[in-house]
């Protein structure tokens, strides 16, 4: 986390879901594994691309010629759905949450709203009072309108939000909408080239808000102390 962040007030934070405030990639590497065997494709190529988009983009992406698009995405969503065992939050992530203002933040997730509520539950995560999923808007990430659609429902400018996320996809959206950009590598199994700040979780910082409402992040000192 870089000296920017730890001086600067947002007027709130956007969160990605997936590999950002939870680890769902067992999960959903399994149940993707298991689509492109039953259909003959390159499991390895679409686990590759798939983090961080709708599921009915990928399955548009790589679909043998015939199959019904909507169907096949429907019918992956609901094996995510009824498969949660492996789905655990981000280190630190709960409490993290737990403790930011509730108008102060969103999660915006390619999700269908139906999964992520399950996913949320499952990691032991509170629901935010705004939840942007795949089918609140037309285009999914990399498109910005999800992160810009939170924003306007927080009623902040998106200029003045944080947003966290993980996926190449997502931080193309978050640059796309104007926005400072986190990113959290808890799940990647090697740093994740980018040129913004990098974190591994949640609990080497917290946040303060001053008397405008503005979240600025504050490090741990090494004793668990403010710096």
């Amino acid at each position: 986390m870089t000296a920017v962040l730890h001086r600067r007030g947002f007027a709130a934070f956007l969160f990605d879901m997936d590999g950002t405030i939870l680890d769902s990639i067992a999960v959903a590497n399994r149940i993707w594994a298991r689509w492109a065997e039953r259909h003959g494709l390159d499991a390895a190529e679409i686990l590759r691309v798939m983090h961080g988009v709708q599921a009915v983009q990928t399955v548009r992406r790589f679909a043998p010629a015939g199959i019904n698009v909507e169907e096949e995405a429907a019918a992956i969503t609901e094996a995510e759905v009824a498969e949660t065992a492996g789905v655990v939050a981000i280190p630190g992530a709960a409490p993290f949450l737990q403790g930011l203002p509730p108008e102060r933040w969103a999660v915006v997730t390619s999700a269908p709203r139906r999964l992520a509520l399950r996913r949320l539950w499952a990691a032991g995560l509170p629901v935010p009072a705004v939840l942007v999923c795949a089918e609140d808007v037309k285009n999914g990430k990399p498109a910005p309108d999800c992160f810009l659609a939170a924003a306007r429902a927080l009623g902040v400018p998106i200029s003045d939000c944080l947003i966290w996320e993980d996926a190449p996809a997502g931080i193309a959206a978050a640059e796309a909408a104007g926005a400072t950009v986190i990113v959290v590598g808890a799940t990647h199994p090697r740093r994740l080239e980018t040129p913004h700040p990098v974190v591994q979780d949640y609990v080497s910082f917290h946040v303060e808000a001053d008397s405008t409402g503005a979240l600025t992040l504050v490090a741990l000192g090494q004793e668990g102390k403010r710096p």
